[in-house]
């Protein structure tokens, strides 16, 4: 079973319960890490962020 994350109930739901489209994040394999969509998410933007800086930074040495 897949889980979801709404982010406009803020609510962990399942395929069965699943909102529109546009209002979840998923799926995700448990509930526990449903949960924890938006806390990943960020995590990854601001790695993603840092991999950009660090890329452009060597474009400039170059």
């Amino acid at each position: 079973m897949a889980f979801w994350f709404n982010i406009s109930t803020g609510k962990v739901e399942t395929d069965e319960t699943r909102s529109r489209g546009e209002d979840v994040m998923g799926p995700y394999a448990t509930e526990e890490e449903a949960s924890h969509a938006l806390e990943t998410a960020r995590a990854k933007t601001e790695r993603w962020d840092e991999e950009d800086r660090a890329w452009a930074d060597e474009d400039v040495d170059d």
